[in-house]
Formats: C-alpha cells, sequence, structure tokens
C-alpha cells in the first residue's frame, strides 16, 4: 500500500444545511434520556474564542471502519485473540456499514477489503502472522490516504480503530503529520489497546505506546478500550457511531491564522460530547 501525499488546507464546506468549518461530534446524554441534542445545549470555542454554532444535526449515515491489526512479532498476544477482537466488529455493525482490514508489520497488507458479511471476514483472518516489527504509523497514513480518503467527500463517518499497544518502530511517517492530517479529514480513531510490550521505556523523539494511543484517540474524537473488553467495546463504538454521531458547522471568527485553532466543545450538564482537538490552519 503506497502512501500518496496530500495538501493541507481547511476549505469551506456547503453540504446541504451544512456551511462552514464541520465537526464531527460524538454527543450522549448520561441518564440514557433520549430527548434530541441541540445547538442550545452547546458552547464552541476556537483558541478560546467562542464560536456562533450553525447548524447541529444527527448523522444517522452509515459507518466506513478501518480496522488496522498489529501482527508484528512481539505484540504480546496470539493470533486467535486478535481474530477474535476483529470479529467482534462484524456481530455489531448496523446495516449499511462496512469494515476494512488491514494488518501491519513492516508494511500493511489488506485481509479484507470493504464488507458487512462476518462469514467472508472470518474466512479472510486465515493470513494473520506474527512477524517482524510494527510500522503502526506508516499502517494508518495508507489506510488513511488509499482507504478512506477515496470514499470523500461523499462519505463523512469514517473511522480507524487500532488493535494493538501503540507501539511503532521504523516507520516513516512522522507522527505529528499523521495526527494534523486525521484531523483535516475528520476522521476518528479509536483503540482496543493491549500492554505496552516495552514497559513504559523511554524512546528519543517518539511517544511511548501508550501515549500513541491516547493521544490519536482524544485528538480525533474517538476513545481507547482495553483489548480483553474486545466484545464491549466493539458494541459502544458501532452504536455511538450510529446513534450518537452528529455533525456541527460554523463559520470561524477569525480566519487569519497560519496556525492549528485548539477546538474546545462545552455541553450542558448530563451531556458528554467529543469531538477532534484541534482544526487545521486557513491556508493551502
Amino acid at each position: 500500500m503506497a502512501a500518496p501525499s496530500a495538501a493541507q488546507s481547511r476549505h469551506a464546506i456547503r453540504t446541504g444545511d451544512l456551511e462552514g468549518a464541520v465537526l464531527n461530534v460524538t454527543a450522549i446524554r448520561t441518564d440514557g434520556n433520549e430527548l434530541p441534542i441541540s445547538v442550545s445545549n452547546l458552547n464552541l470555542y476556537e483558541d478560546g474564542i467562542e464560536q456562533r454554532i450553525r447548524n447541529f444535526s444527527h448523522d444517522p449515515s452509515p459507518s466506513r471502519i478501518v480496522l488496522i491489526v498489529d501482527n508484528s512479532q512481539t505484540l504480546p498476544t496470539d493470533i486467535e485473540r486478535l481474530k477474535g477482537a476483529a470479529m467482534e466488529f462484524a456481530y455489531e455493525i448496523f446495516d449499511g456499514d462496512q469494515l476494512f482490514v488491514i494488518a501491519y508489520d513492516e508494511k500493511p497488507e489488506i485481509i479484507q477489503e470493504w464488507t458487512d458479511n462476518a462469514a467472508r471476514m472470518q474466512e479472510s483472518f486465515t493470513t494473520f502472522r506474527k512477524k517482524g516489527n510494527p510500522h503502526l504509523f506508516d499502517a494508518i497514513d495508507s489506510a488513511m490516504r488509499e482507504v478512506l480518503l477515496p470514499l470523500m467527500p461523499g462519505t463523512r463517518k469514517t473511522a480507524i480503530v487500532i488493535i494493538g499497544d501503540g507501539l511503532d518502530r521504523g516507520s516513516v511517517t512522522n507522527f505529528d503529520k499523521l495526527l494534523s492530517d486525521l484531523q483535516f479529514h475528520n476522521i476518528t480513531v479509536y483503540g482496543l489497546q493491549l500492554p505496552d510490550r516495552t514497559g513504559g521505556a523511554f524512546r528519543r523523539n517518539m511517544p511511548k505506546p501508550a501515549a500513541v494511543i491516547s493521544q490519536l484517540t482524544e485528538a480525533t474524537g474517538g476513545k481507547a478500550f482495553p483489548f480483553d473488553e474486545a466484545q464491549e467495546a466493539a458494541r459502544i463504538i458501532c452504536d455511538e457511531l450510529r446513534r450518537n454521531r452528529y455533525l456541527l458547522s460554523y463559520l470561524p471568527l477569525n480566519t487569519s491564522t497560519y496556525d492549528p485553532k485548539r477546538v474546545f466543545l462545552v455541553a450542558d450538564e448530563g451531556i458528554k460530547v467529543r469531538t477532534k482537538a484541534f482544526q487545521p490552519p486557513n491556508i493551502k
């Protein structure tokens, strides 16, 4: 899987009743109440400046979820458990959702192209193996550019699920650039997180594995779950993508900056919200 480059810009977006900068938002009432969540329940800030929200609407569209599975030699689990964790998503997706499976060591390998067929996924998993070092960042970059970007802009609801511990050894892809690109393209990252095989050892100029998972998930509006809770994690992820995903649009008040803008979304008491942490700069 090759990894072509993409330009950085934040374009004005017009999609039906959406205009301006668009955020994918996960919004959930903590008491289980199904009352609609609306603009009146939210406050949005960009670099500390409150923004006027133009539109906030539930997004019931189907999801496209890429599972990226660590296939490397030293990952502290066995192949059957990796297969089982990935298969949980095949049992939890909704009608219209589809899965794409990539396993990686020194290179990403397509295990299963887009499907909603659990039996087909199960059959494809016979090619799983454990060898080599984990080039996680290269695998995510390839999945983004070669699998998800060709679906855009028509497909808005895209997610990557990392099944591994977050260790990268040898990728040419820069982590900070990767994270910025994921935010730019509104791709949400989730994690099924295994224990750090390095024991938290410091690595020069590289984030620790646990920090990789937390930064990728939190900065894109996703969430990390323990690998041992794969069944519950798959249920929660698929459920919130279908039932609790919203589209928020606003016209930024300050469009002159060349730097990314920190995004901070606040909701009324009793409502939990998640979205990406930064908007990219307004330059091409």
